[in-house]
């Protein structure tokens, strides 16, 4: 079991490795085993025992690790067999989701022991057409699954056969106490995927997407360029400006001025009359 204190147990994503471990160990299925590192709660090692005959799996016992992402369980772990199957490629990155394509499908309800049962319950299903499938024959499968309880894991550093054996016996154990062993089931739309095909799938998925969004925005351009544009009104004509005469302006002369030119003016009447008299009496 792994070490526990360098991790913060009341981070949610420890809080869910420590309990799936704990229920592995406590819960043994003579079927398989998977245990964190003693030093990384985020890589697990697992071993596997073979689908039963007539699968030509049947007495193989196969090793492999286990990669949790730092968003489990809302990320789906990762697998890598370490030993030859004839079903998987070795140390290829497997991934489970509902679809086969989409991790972000992956149900967080869903667990290290669900992911065991179902790629136990894949490897006897046909290869053909899938994804990374290998394609091998009977014999050669046989031959890969009576050489796999040899394999010793240089980090386990315990055969495929002692750790096998070790869980029939632990499982017997609770059997005796609890019952016959409850058979796990898989979802029925749990799938599996390499994980550098579901990347693919991604990126194809994401330049299709691209391509509509780009065509979409080529066809709006292309309607907009023929839409005819509304008719221009007529621009208005220039307006003849009339010159209105010039008003002329009115001089007022102050009071003043106005009654010293009548006085001028009697004046000057009196004179005359003065004159005309005086000039009838000279003659």
């Amino acid at each position: 079991m792994a070490t526990r204190g360098q991790f913060n147990t009341k981070n949610p994503t420890i809080k869910r490795i420590l309990k799936e471990a704990s229920e592995l160990a406590s819960n043994a299925s003579p079927d398989f085993h998977a245990e964190p590192l003693e030093d990384n709660l985020f890589e697990w090692h697992f071993t596997l025992r073979g689908p039963p005959a007539p699968s030509p799996y049947d007495g193989g016992v196969y090793h492999g690790r286990i990669v949790l992402p730092p968003q489990y369980p809302l990320r789906p772990p990762s697998f890598r067999f370490l030993t030859p199957t004839g079903r998987f490629e070795v140390n290829r990155e497997i991934c489970l989701s509902i679809s086969g394509h989409h991790e972000e499908t992956w149900q967080p309800a869903w667990g290290i022991r669900t992911a065991m049962v179902a790629i136990r319950s894949f490897m006897d299903t046909d290869a053909k057409g899938q994804l990374g499938g290998i394609e091998c024959g009977p014999q050669i499968r046989k031959r890969m699954a009576g050489e796999s309880g040899a394999y010793k894991c240089p980090v386990c550093a315990r055969s495929n056969a002692d750790i096998i054996k070790e869980r029939e016996e632990a499982a017997q154990l609770v059997e005796g106490k609890e019952g016959a062993h409850r058979e796990d089931t898989v979802p029925a739309e749990l799938r599996l995927a390499y994980r550098d095909e579901l990347d693919k799938g991604a990126a194809s998925a994401e330049s299709k997407g691209k391509q509509r969004v780009d065509a979409s925005t080529t066809t709006s351009a292309t309607a907009s360029t023929q839409t005819p544009s509304p008719q221009q009104a007529p621009a208005p004509r220039p307006m003849r400006t009339v010159q209105a005469p010039p008003v002329q302006q009115l001089v007022h002369q102050s009071p003043d001025r106005s009654l010293a030119w009548i006085d001028t003016a009697i004046y000057g009447v009196v004179a005359a009359l003065l004159f005309m008299l005086l000039r009838q009496i000279a003659g």
